[in-house]
C-alpha cells in the first residue's frame, strides 16, 4: 500500500485538461475536442434521421423507445415551462437537439479510447467536447443568444424585454437597483452554463483517471485498473445525463421567465389588479 501511494505521489495519473491541436488546415487549428465534437455531431444527425424514419404512431420496442422517451421528456419540460403552450412548442426542436448533443458528448467521453487512450504526438487524439471550456463557452453563448433573441421577439420588443427585470416602476430607486442587479446577474448566465458543464465533466474524467491509476498501481499488469474505475464510470453516466438536463432546463427557464413575465404585465387589466390599485368613481372624480 505504501509503495502504491508512493508511486502515485511520484508519477500520478496524466490527464490533459487543455485541448491540443491534432492537425491544421491552413492557419486553422483542429483540436482533439473539436474533432471529437464533430464526430459526435455527425453520429447524432445520423441517429436522429434514422429515428425519424423509424418512428410510427404505435410505439416500437428496442433502442427507439428510449430515444422517443427522451424526446417526450424534454418536450414536456419545454412546453410546461410556458404559460402559453403554443410558444413553448416552437422551441422544442432547439432544446431537444441541445439536450441530446450535450448528453451524447458527455457519454461519448467515457469510451476507453477517448482521453488518454489513443495518443498522437504526446497528447490524446480525442477529448470530450464538453470537457473543453472553449466548447462549453460556445454552447453557453449560443444558448443565451437564442434565449435573448427569442425573448425580445416573443415579448414584442427590446423595451418590453428590459421591463421584465423591474418589479415596479424604474423611477422607484429600490426597483431600479433591483432591476439593475437582475440585469447584471442575467449577463453572467453564459459563464455559469459553461463552467457548470465543463467542471462537472472534467472532474469526473479526473476521478476516473485517478482510480484507474490506483488500481493499476496496486497490482501492476492486472485487470484491476478498469475494475477500480468502473463504479465511477457508471456514476458519470448518471452525471452526464443530469448535466445535460440541467443545461437545457436552465436555458428553457431563462426564456420562459422573460416571456411569462412580459405577458403577465400585458395581461394585467383593471379587473385583475389588486384592490389597492383600483379606482372608485369618487376617487377618479377627485
Amino acid at each position: 500500500m505504501i509503495q502504491m501511494f508512493s508511486r502515485f505521489a511520484e508519477d500520478g495519473p496524466i490527464v490533459h485538461v487543455a485541448p491540443a491541436t491534432d492537425f491544421t488546415i491552413g492557419s486553422f487549428h483542429i483540436t482533439n475536442s473539436m474533432l471529437y465534437g464533430w464526430l459526435v455531431a455527425v453520429t447524432l444527425i445520423v441517429l436522429l434521421v434514422w429515428a425519424s424514419r423509424k418512428v410510427t404512431v404505435r410505439p416500437k420496442g428496442g433502442a427507439l423507445q428510449y430515444l422517443e422517451a427522451g424526446v417526450e421528456f424534454v418536450s414536456g419540460l419545454v412546453v410546461g415551462a410556458f404559460d402559453d403552450k403554443k410558444i413553448g412548442r416552437k422551441y422544442v426542436p432547439f432544446f431537444v437537439t441541445l439536450f441530446f448533443f450535450v448528453l451524447l458528448n458527455n457519454w461519448a467521453g467515457l469510451i476507453p479510447w477517448v482521453g488518454e487512450g489513443l495518443q498522437i504526438d504526446g497528447h490524446p487524439l480525442f477529448r470530450p467536447m464538453t470537457a473543453d471550456l472553449n466548447a462549453t463557452l460556445a454552447m453557453g453563448l449560443l444558448t443565451m443568444v437564442v434565449v435573448y433573441v427569442a425573448s425580445v421577439r416573443e415579448v414584442g420588443g427590446f423595451g418590453k424585454y428590459i421591463r421584465h427585470f423591474f418589479m415596479g416602476s424604474p423611477l422607484n430607486p429600490l426597483y431600479l437597483v433591483i432591476g439593475l442587479i437582475e440585469m447584471l446577474t442575467d449577463l453572467t448566465r453564459t459563464l455559469s452554463l459553461a463552467l457548470r458543464l465543463f467542471l462537472n465533466v472534467t472532474i469526473g474524467e479526473i476521478v476516473i483517471a485517478v482510480f484507474a491509476f490506483l488500481g493499476g498501481a496496486l497490482i501492476p499488469g492486472s485487470v484491476l485498473s478498469p475494475v477500480a474505475a468502473l463504479p465511477f464510470t457508471l456514476l458519470e453516466l448518471g452525471v452526464g445525463a443530469l448535466q445535460a438536463y440541467i443545461f437545457v432546463i436552465l436555458g428553457v427557464n431563462y426564456l420562459a421567465i422573460a416571456v411569462n413575465s412580459a405577458h403577465a404585465h400585458d395581461d394585467l387589466t383593471e379587473d385583475e389588479a389588486p384592490e389597492t390599485m383600483k379606482l372608485t368613481p369618487k376617487k377618479a372624480e377627485a
